[in-house]
């Protein structure tokens, strides 16, 4: 009886693979330069976040009439007179330099009788309740320095627990539902808050100046993955190449 060789494997032909690789190395050099495109940009983004930080304030009048023309009013630097509603703060929950407890959230009642959210700072947990901090419920009127920060379009994400309005606790910053728990009118509230700065309060709570930019820019590190993989795709492809010319002579 003889003996029945089994077929060798079939290859796949030169040229599909050939074109597959092209293929690959055009993904990966495209993903590489998309990621060079985002460095650019969020570069550009941070330093003109910057660049407002560092700005001289204006008016409230000003971030409104902007916010009104839908213009990104972020980090604009604000100023605003007023006097604010103690008895109608609201807690955010929040963490500050690795301390657990809350923003305050107080409306400043304006001279045209609106309201304007200011985000007064940062308090420890055992110092949530007004009582516990006095002497920083400031009386009569105040003039607020800061930064304007947008209202949220929504839940920004599932992961994100849902306010617990009865407890005055919030986890997102929903200013209309902040405004209704505490009986205002959403058309006599301004549609932005404003984070204030770190001007000293009396007996050092809230602690003003708490906004933090937090905008990742790992770009750079993926444009070099990807551009990297298309390289290390090059050199496997080309030792490939040179092995089946050799073993064809």
């Amino acid at each position: 009886m003889t003996d029945i060789e089994s077929p060798a494997p079939r290859r796949k032909p030169p040229l599909l693979t050939g074109i597959a690789v092209l293929i690959a190395l055009a993904i990966l050099i495209s993903l590489g330069t998309w990621q060079v495109e985002r460095l650019h940009w969020k570069e550009g983004l941070l330093a003109d976040i910057a660049e407002r930080r560092a700005a001289a304030p204006v008016p409230l009048a000003d971030i409104e009439a902007m916010a009104a023309q839908n213009g990104d009013i972020e980090y604009r630097t604000v100023t605003a007179t007023g006097r604010y509603i103690n008895n109608k703060e609201r807690h955010f929950f929040a963490t500050w330099r690795g301390q657990t407890g809350y923003y305050i959230y107080t409306p400043l009642q304006l001279a045209d009788g609106r309201y304007l959210f200011v985000n007064r700072g940062f308090v420890p947990y055992e110092n949530k309740e007004p009582e516990m901090r006095m002497q920083g419920e400031l009386t009569g009127q105040q003039t607020v320095t800061g930064l304007a920060r947008a209202k949220l379009p929504g839940k920004p994400s599932w992961l994100v627990p849902d306010n617990d309005v009865a407890k005055n606790i919030f986890y997102w910053k929903d200013l209309d539902v902040m405004a209704s728990s505490v009986d205002l009118d959403r058309t006599s509230v301004v549609p932005f808050f404003v984070d204030a700065d770190s001007t000293p309060n009396p007996a050092g709570f809230p602690i003003g100046g708490v906004t933090q930019v937090d905008l990742p820019n790992d770009h750079l590190q993926y444009a070099v993955t990807w551009y990297g993989l298309a390289v290390v795709l090059a050199v496997v492809a080309a030792i490939s190449w040179f092995r089946r010319k050799s073993a064809a002579q």
